[in-house]
Parts: structure tokens; sequence; C-alpha cells
């Protein structure tokens, strides 16, 4: 079963527009499956997946050219960096549109390569699982940005229910798990594991004990929705601080973490103030942390950490399916106030509060008052009411089904 991605529109523009195009992500998110979907007729396919592909594509890339013509579609391409001087030097001599395609499952070393040999000839797009509306089906038309500043947007899905988005939480968001309802979540998730350590995370950095990264994973997962703490986090995991920020780098740039900095108007500070720490994909935490049941799960001390990691990844992907930079921060004081997530647009800040529950008062946005007037834009609450009348004038409610 096929789930039409959001994310296709952008290939298409950005394959008019660039020579080359990559789209990057975890693995199993669709990658390959959108651009082949998406592909005219004519686009040769390779994946260097292929042992005999790979073998090639290091050590003759010219002679795998010859092989594989453009227009062509190379699957995780990480495998073989060697090819992006030759992939330069195609552009550059034939100076046509949509001649490269290319998936990746990581980037490190692999994005510079990209950025030192590919600069102004890639466009770059990212992808993670399966959102809500494409579950849904139902074609995202605006990011989440887009639609709280637009008030006349209507809702077009009916509230979920808290036990159905639990539901939907411990699910996850891999088209593998939603196109065969009966494929089991804890043997795909265990799956998902194995292969990550050993395809991916030792061929970047050492991993002498699988027990170790697996307890690292573990102890990750837990601290979703929370401020990231390295510290804290190596103790627990029982590796040292720069074991501990190594291997969080790793789940970073392979798209399984996502780090949500503090928001300030000094650039420098933003980037060395403690960020939170989000799962991009609310099954596979759940799954590393030990839930299996929706209701416990909802009704458990993970609860609120775990729907406001749900609602973040829901954003974010409301900005990258669309082909859009996330401008997404959280916000705190020196007093303390918190606000769970700010999203910028110009010189406003558009706040959201994030609330398990159904009829949220005007005091779960107290903390809006935190940013001066003369830069607060429109805010919002999302939660499970199912009225979705305005809190205030410029206090909007969504449920969580509207994301």
């Amino acid at each position: 079963m096929l789930f039409p991605r959001d994310l296709a529109a952008s290939v298409r523009e950005c394959s008019a527009t660039f020579p080359a195009l990559l789209v990057t992500g975890p693995r199993q998110v669709g990658k390959s499956t959108l651009l082949e979907t998406a592909a005219e007729p004519g686009r040769r396919v390779v994946t260097l997946d292929d042992p005999a592909a790979r073998r090639l594509a290091r050590d003759d890339p010219a002679f795998f050219f010859q092989t594989y013509r453009p227009p062509l579609l190379i699957d995780e391409i990480q495998y073989a960096p060697q090819l992006f001087p030759h992939i330069k030097m195609i552009c550059d001599r034939e100076r046509r549109n949509g001649l490269f395609w290319m998936t990746s499952s990581q980037q490190f070393d692999m994005m510079r390569g990209v950025s030192e040999s590919l600069a102004g000839r890639v466009a770059v797009l990212d992808l993670l699982g399966l959102s809500s509306s494409e579950i849904a089906r139902r074609p995202r038309m605006a990011t989440f940005l887009e639609r709280l500043l637009d008030p006349a947007t209507p809702a077009t899905t009916p509230p979920v229910s808290p036990a159905e988005c639990f539901r939907r939480i411990l699910r996850g968001s891999y088209p593998a798990l939603w196109a065969n309802p009966r494929l089991d979540a804890t043997r795909f998730f265990g799956s998902y594991v194995r292969t990550y350590l050993e395809r991916d995370i030792r061929r970047i950095v050492a991993v002498e004990k699988e027990s170790e990264f697996l307890s690292f994973l573990r102890v990750a997962a837990a601290r979703t929705g929370q401020m990231l703490n390295y510290t804290d986090l190596a103790r627990d995991a029982g590796v040292s601080p720069n074991t501990a920020k190594a291997w969080l780098s790793v789940l970073r740039t392979s798209g399984l973490v996502y780090l949500l900095h503090p928001y300030s108007r000094n650039l420098t500070v933003r980037a060395v103030k403690t960020p939170k720490l989000y799962f991009t994909d609310t099954g596979l935490a759940c799954h590393l942390v030990g839930w299996t049941s929706p209701k416990t799960l909802m009704d458990g001390a993970f609860a609120g950490a775990i729907l406001e990691t749900h609602v973040v990844s829901e954003i974010l992907k409301s900005f990258l399916h669309l082909g859009r930079e996330a401008p997404l921060w959280f916000f705190r004081d020196r007093d303390g106030r918190e606000i769970d997530l700010v999203l910028e647009a110009g010189d406003r800040l558009h706040p959201v509060e994030i609330k398990k529950k159904a009829t949220p008062p005007p005091s779960d946005c107290a903390a809006f008052a935190a940013i001066s007037p003369d830069r607060r834009g429109t805010g919002a609450v999302v939660c499970f009411s199912e009225t979705r009348v305005p809190l205030s004038r410029d206090i909007r409610v969504f449920n969580v089904s509207d994301l």
C-alpha cells in the first residue's frame, strides 16, 4: 500500500530547477519509494545497497557512470561519496536540470562531500516518517504556521480522541507499519534497531559492545521531550560524556532525533544553549522505553513527554514535507517561564502550548506574556478540544488531529 507523500511536489519542483536532488532521512521512511513513484519514464534506478553496484561506484566511478547514465536515481549514495566529483563534472558538462536524484539515510561525511562538490547544483530535501495527514491520505496544503495565521482555514479532519491519538503514537510513523496493519510493531522495531546498528552505526563510530549502544538508545528515548543533559545521559547509559555526545550526534544526523534549540535574538547564544531532545518517531521511542499498550502509555508518566514529541514531530513535518525550513524553537526566560514551542516568522514569535486535556483554561498560556507584546504574534494551544473555540482573540485552539 502506497501513501501519497506531501514532499512529492517539492521533488518535482526542485528537479525542474536543479541539476541534482538529494532526499535525506532515516532508514525506511520511504525515500526510495517517494522518488521511484515521482520518477518520469526513462529514469534509471541503481541502489548502492547492492554490493556489486557499490563496489563499482567506489572503485571505478567513471565506469559506473558509463554503465548508469542520467537521468538517474542513485539510492543510498552515502556508501560511495567517490561519485560526487563525477556528478559535478556531468552536471557542469550537460547543463540540464533533473539529471541526478539521490537518497541518503545518513549525512555525516557524505554531506561534506555534497557541500564541497555540488554547491549550487543540488537541492536537499528532508523526509521523515508519515505525517498524520499522509496516513489519512489528506494532502497538506500549508504549514502549521500558515494555518495558525489564517483563521479562515477550516479543520479538515474530525477531532481525535486521546485513546486514538495514543494508539497512533505507539504505532509510530514508518510506512511499513501503516501499510500492513498485521505487522507486529515490536518485531518491526526490534529488527529496525538491529539493522540500524549493523548497517549504519558500525560504519561510523566504534561501538565495541552492542549492549552499550542499545542501553544508550533506551536512555535517550526515555528523555524525549526533555532538556538535553549530556552528563546525566552519559551517567545513566554507563558511558563517558564524550561518547554520549558522539553517539547522540550520530542519532541526530541520521534523522532519528531532533534537537529543538531555545530562542534567542543572538545566533551564537542559540547555538550554545541547552536544547530539548525529541525522537522523530514516537513508535520507536515507545519501543525503546518499553511501552506496549496505548492505555498504559496514555495513563503513564511518559504520556506528557511522548504527546509533546508527537506534536513537535508533526509540526516539524508540516514544514519539511513541503520543502520548507522549520523555524521552530522553544522559549525560556530568566524567571523560568517556558513555552513548549515558538514559531518564528519575520519579527514575530508565535507561541504554542501542548496540553493533554480537552478544555485548557487561559491560564495554561500565561507564559506567553514572557514574549514582549510588540513581538508576540498569534498563539496556539494544541490539545484534545473538540470545539476549536479560540481561548482569546490572539490564541487559537487546535485539536491534535489538526496538525
